[in-house]
């Protein structure tokens, strides 16, 4: 793994993570509801990196310090809302500390997020924790600890990306209204999509990161988020006012600079007012952008100026949402599963929306019903596809107006036959008999790894044997994967068995796979065999067998 970045590496990091933050921006809409809830978190920090990255890009060299400097300038320059501002301020933090090297090591780049840090809490007139400030300071403070053990940046990225994840999940305990919400903060999110996609630039092979390779790699659910929007403070400043000011007067000094934060602070919020002598850019929550305007004209020409209805973009946000949550059809589908790949099968198959859950990750009857709202039909199907989530989702119906019918599926391959037996022209009960005798048809297994040394269902087990289980017991044991796997069908095979799908996990290769499939196709020549991508984490391998 690489010890040091040089200029071109780090132009490819910097277009990676512009790639993955526009695939992610919609999700990252989705989740804004902190400081107004207008749904534009996303698009403003899609828009700031990308004028920082275009910056980046015209870069006639790949000096360290002609790219820091185009990557602070240009994020300046394009800096849109809130939390676009803020992460300019972060680009230019860290772009101080890019400039002095001609290659950067984890120290330097350590040194470089708490630059940014500082740079972003000077910015704010009034720093809220929660925000997307938390992020880069405990970021920061993570990375630098990261560089002390680290002199390989995967070891130095996984450290400083799992802090990240981690302190993103804390933020609505520092924010009421991301808690009341239900979400995590959202202009915390677009910083470690960020960051996420410069490690991935790092780690790829390609001079252009494509969309492609984003979308393929997303760790973020296909899904909007489920906000709770009730309850929710009303908006008190109603127009998000930003501008540049630009030829200030030769009369103007760091001191009027420094009046006029003052005075937007006296008409509005989220303030931040950032510059010299040379430019300044203007951000602030207002409900008098005339003489937010009017004040800057006292210090220069104002120049770009921006100035949007919040209030009105909340309406519309909230138009949409009950839009899409009107009954349009008379059957909804929700599938609890994790892996990329299994949730793309139940997609296929009509499932509305996909829980993250499963084994040692159970999702609560609330994540469950909030799911179902989301669905536009009156009627939702519920697959929990493990034991320890039927009763959640049965609970869930105490927790919505729909009508929730629970399939009690105990696994993944019961709940894709289930699907399957899905008539959108059949009667609610027509379907519960037709998915329940569906999923009653189906045998499914599953290969894991044993946590410790034990003795259960005859076997001697040790830690970290692979073994193969089926109905609740133990059926097969080996210290190789696809053996543990071979046992296992054979154990669960009988005549009337036609079809064998194989789902293999993130631990698992694609060709490991596909030799597996051919060795029981040759085992088992009258049936079909199949292996598709799962991505399931813990068991090598999911087994469906009807």
């Amino acid at each position: 793994m690489e010890k040091s970045i040089n200029g071109a590496t780090f132009r490819r990091m910097i277009n990676a993570a512009n790639v993955y933050l526009e695939a992610n921006r919609k999700y990252i809409d989705s989740l804004n509801v902190f400081p107004v809830p207008d749904g534009d978190t996303g698009i403003n920090t899609s828009k700031t990196f990308m004028s920082a990255t275009q910056a980046v890009g015209e870069c006639p060299t790949n000096n360290l310090d002609s790219i820091g400097e185009a990557l602070g300038k240009g994020a300046l320059r394009g800096a849109r809302g809130n939390s676009g501002v803020i992460l300019s301020q972060i680009l230019r933090g860290m772009s101080t500390e890019i400039m002095k090297n001609t290659e950067i090591n984890t120290k330097t780049f350590a040194k470089a997020m708490r630059s940014g840090a500082e740079y972003a809490y000077k910015a704010v007139s009034i720093p809220k924790e929660g925000t997307i400030l938390t992020v880069i300071r405990v970021m920061a403070d993570s990375a630098e600890a990261a560089a002390k053990k680290h002199a390989d940046f995967e070891g130095f990225f996984d450290q400083v990306l799992k802090t990240g994840e981690e302190i993103l999940e804390q933020t609505p305990e520092f924010l009421p209204v991301l808690k009341t919400a239900g979400v995590v903060d959202a202009g915390g999110k677009a910083l470690l999509v960020i960051f996420t996609g410069m490690y991935k630039g790092l780690l790829s092979e390609d001079e252009e990161f494509t969309l492609k390779e984003a979308e393929e790699s997303r760790p973020i659910e296909d899904n909007a988020a489920i906000v709770n929007y009730e309850n929710l403070a009303d908006i008190e400043f109603a127009y998000c006012t930003e501008f540049m000011i630009i030829e200030l007067n030769k009369k103007t000094t760091e001191s009027d600079i420094d009046k006029l934060r003052e005075k937007l602070m006296a008409i509005g919020d989220s303030v931040i007012c950032i510059g010299d002598l040379t430019l300044v850019k203007i951000h602030v929550h207002t409900n008098e952008p005339n003489k937010a305007l009017g004040y800057a004209l006292e210090l220069g020409e104002i120049h770009n100026i921006k100035i949007e209805n919040m209030v009105q973009q909340n309406r519309e946000l909230k138009a949409a949402r009950a839009k899409a949550a009107q009954f349009t059809k008379p059957f909804g589908m929700v599938a609890v599963a994790t892996g990329k790949g299994i949730s793309e099968v139940f997609k296929d198959l009509g499932a509305d929306y996909i829980v993250e859950g499963g084994q040692t990750m159970n999702p609560s009857a609330e994540d469950i019903a909030k799911a179902v709202e989301q669905v536009p039909s009156d009627h939702v199907f519920v697959f929990p596809n493990n034991k320890n989530i039927i009763l959640a989702a049965e609970q869930a119906q105490n927790l919505t107006k729909r009508f929730i019918h629970v399939i009690p599926t105990v696994s993944v391959p019961e709940g894709i036959s289930a699907c399957l037996a899905f008539n959108m022209d059949g009667t609610v009960e027509e379907n519960i008999e037709a998915m329940n005798a569906a999923r009653g048809s189906v045998m499914s297994g599953a290969v894991t790894y044993a946590v410790r040394k034990t003795h259960i269902d005859g076997f001697d087990l040790c830690e970290g044997d692979i073994i193969g289980i089926e109905g609740g017991k133990i059926q097969s044991k080996d210290k190789l994967v696809s053996e543990a796997t071979i046992k296992l069908v054979e154990k669960m095979m009988n005549e009337d068995k036609v079809n064998i799908t194989l789902f293999y996990g993130e631990g698992v290769d694609e060709d490991e796979a596909n030799v597996l499939c051919l060795k029981l196709q040759e085992m088992f020549p009258d049936c079909e065999v199949s292996v598709i991508p799962g991505g399931q984490p813990v068991y090598y391998y999911l087994i469906s067998i009807e």
